[in-house]
């Protein structure tokens, strides 16, 4: 019997891209009626993502992360052949029962004592994650408010949603299928399309920010989540689903949530950066407070390196030296920081992009697309070789594959803030970013950067 890993890593491979320069996506739309039941279960049976079509298997995805996470769950993984025969039969009587067995075998997997993600602490809640930060974490930055700050906001979002739109065509590929059906791509490879489901959630912070400032809590966040966003994906799923329920923050984020180390808060912390500009420390901790919602233990870590990685760049402009400082925020003894320090060294070793990029995804062949490994290798691959070209670095991240507009959007973001975006990906976005929830439809990306400025400049000056 195939490891989960080793179906989801065929199915993967053996996808190859629909030509989104002949094919639509298929975007919700605003006032969506979130899907339920059998409609559900058909989803995550079976489903592609909307803006590149790539195929997906959620049900297969929980196993594996599962699996990652040191439970046994070979009792789960031997029903997955037999789910997806019966969604493809339409037997859904059939496999409703099916399901039920396959998540009770998953939630009551034994775990494996020797393996090794129990071997690495696991973190739950600032505190913790604050006292096992290095020492150089501990400093406190005095910079306060810079007017320059309010323009590199801006840039900083223009290249969020630059790359955002240049991955969405792509994202859930390998870099090889990525590159036989687009060759070498260093544009954008249709119209940008800023509709995502991953700025939605920073647009909520926002809403709650704005309210509450640097005294924001993440039942506040949750509670806005159900107000505001519909549906979400994998672990942002599952939270919504628990909020739902009356399970708030930080079990949210925690219970029957395989995701909990996936991408989710990797993809959306930049905001908490670009809110706390040169403060990495406070970026950290909103960033924090922002994942328990949806995330848990390296997942928190994930949004503690987008958001530390996005404040850092307001003041460091050498991109090496600025992975190598943002490691320091990172809590000594996790999972996350072991597999960022392999892929440091790693890269100081590999003297060439094609040397490096093959050996990390060796490294990260067990993991699922969209977890947060994976996707950090290629975030640190991009920035580490892309030398401040910002359509190297989208090249780059095509050549890795994987969760392509999450990493360019946070890859797109701590260039911008720096170096500016070039007019050839910032003019075609036409000052637009479009969404599916209700009440911002279409926003103006120069409005959304000033609000954004407003609020950091307001939270800064209490600071002062």
């Amino acid at each position: 019997m195939k490891y989960a890993w080793e179906m989801e890593r065929e199915l993967r491979d053996n996808a190859v891209p629909l030509d989104r320069r002949s094919h639509d996506s298929h975007w919700f739309e605003s006032g969506f009626t979130a899907p339920t039941g059998d409609d559900l279960l058909n989803l995550f049976w079976s489903s592609t993502v909307p803006g590149s079509l790539a195929p997906e298997i959620v049900y297969q995805d929980m196993v594996q992360s599962l699996e990652n996470q040191g439970y046994d769950v070979r009792e789960a993984a031997a029903l997955l052949p037999e789910g997806i025969r019966l969604h493809k039969a339409g037997n859904t009587n059939e496999l409703r029962a099916l399901t039920a067995r396959l998540l009770e075998a998953l939630w009551n997997a034994p775990v494996i004592p020797d393996h090794p993600y129990h071997n690495y602490t696991k973190f739950y809640d600032w505190d913790a994650i604050h006292q096992a930060m290095p020492a150089a974490a501990q400093r406190v930055a005095t910079a306060g408010w810079k007017t320059g700050y309010a323009d590199q906001i801006y840039q900083g979002w223009l290249g969020q949603l630059a790359g955002g739109s240049f991955g969405t065509a792509i994202e859930g590929y390998t870099g090889e299928k990525i590159r036989q059906v687009y060759g070498d791509v260093r544009s954008y490879i249709t119209p940008p399309d800023t509709k995502n489901d991953d700025v939605i959630y920073e647009l909520v912070f926002l809403d709650v920010y704005e309210r509450m400032g640097r005294n924001i809590t993440s039942e506040a966040i949750g509670l806005e989540w159900i107000r505001q966003i519909p549906f979400g994906w994998s672990a942002e799923w599952v939270a919504i689903r628990n909020m739902q329920m009356g399970i708030f923050p930080p079990e949210s984020g925690r219970f029957q949530n395989p995701f909990l180390d996936w991408i989710g808060v990797q993809m959306r912390a930049m905001i908490c950066g670009m809110l706390a500009p040169a403060q990495p420390l406070e970026a950290a901790r909103l960033a924090t407070i922002d994942a328990v919602v949806s995330h848990s233990n390296n997942g928190i870590c994930g949004g503690i390196f987008a958001a530390v990685i996005t404040s850092l760049a307001f003041e460091t402009h050498d991109l090496r030296e600025l992975l190598r400082a943002t490691g320091d925020f990172l809590p000594a003894g996790s999972e996350y920081t072991a597999k960022y320090q392999f892929i440091m060294e790693t890269l100081a070793k590999a003297d060439a992009p094609q040397r490096a990029w093959p050996l990390l995804s060796a490294h990260f062949e067990q993991y699922n697309w969209i977890h947060a490994y994976p996707n950090l290798a290629a975030d640190a691959f991009a920035l580490w070789y892309c030398n401040a070209d910002f359509s190297q670095a989208m090249a780059l991240l095509a050549q890795a594959g994987n969760d392509v507009d999450c990493n360019a959007g946070l890859v797109g973001t701590v260039l911008g803030i720096p170096f500016g975006v070039p007019d050839a990906w910032a003019t075609p976005l036409n000052d637009t970013l479009e969404t599916y929830i209700q009440g911002k439809e279409r926003l103006s990306i120069r409005e959304l950067s000033a609000r954004t400025a407003r609020l950091a400049e307001r939270e800064a000056a209490k600071m002062v």
